[in-house]
């Protein structure tokens, strides 16, 4: 009698750390050592030399405003980034799940986007574009519900994109802590910027997925 096996499906391709030191500065747009490392948990020292690296090489440069700077991709620096995505993609033979994946998530972007212009705006009888002063309770508890069905929605989204590349990983917990953190009653995170808000942490994702496989903004 011979023995049945079952076969179980490839583990997640980790990402090297000089990609995910690259990929960190695109999604985070602008933002220093500390912020790259700690984006994907990358060690504080050696991130710092790979942005070194990376300036040297001409892909990120450093600007300052206001008394605060950071490191963002140049045009080099873009093109290379979505270089070592697409090799890393097409060596893990992920193109066409990442790309199935994109095509679910635009649906639900389109949901994200309206429900951040409710927590933003709230029409009246004279203005509808109306600024949303937060006065009305039963008004704001409906964007949250809205918020709170997308929560389930990037659980899925978040474990099927994780499952193909580990760099995916941790967008659902992100969300969702944000989420709670607005039940609780702090209301700016929902969109509140230089900070995990639901909205930043989507945004993250979106480019994630647009840089993933190479798409401008905007393409479906």
């Amino acid at each position: 009698m011979t023995g049945s096996s079952t076969s179980q499906p490839a583990p997640a391709s980790v990402s090297a750390p000089k990609l995910l030191a690259l990929h960190a500065v695109r999604l985070k747009g602008v933002a220093d050592d500390q912020t790259v490392a700690r984006r994907f948990s990358l060690d504080q020292a050696g991130t710092t030399e790979l942005l070194l690296d990376y300036q040297a090489f001409g892909w990120i440069s450093w600007s300052e405003f206001a008394g605060t700077g950071g490191w963002s991709l140049t045009d080099a620096g873009r093109a290379e980034n979505e270089r070592q995505l697409a090799a890393e993609l097409d060596q893990v033979t992920g193109r066409e799940v990442i790309h199935e994946i994109y095509s679910e998530f635009l649906p639900l972007n389109e949901r994200l986007q309206q429900t951040c212009t409710n927590w933003q705006i709230r029409p009246t009888a004279t203005d509808a574009l109306a600024f949303n002063d937060h006065s009305d309770p039963h008004w704001d508890r409906q964007v949250i519900e809205q918020l709170s069905a997308l929560d389930q929605a990037l659980h899925l989204v978040s474990e099927r994109t994780a499952a193909v590349l580990h760099r995916f990983h941790g967008y659902d917990t992100r969300f969702t802590a944000a989420l709670d953190r607005v039940r609780s009653g702090d209301n700016t995170w929902v969109d509140r910027t230089s900070a995990d808000s639901c909205h930043t942490v989507w945004f993250e994702l979106h480019e994630d997925l647009i840089a993933t496989l190479g798409l401008p903004r905007g393409a479906h």
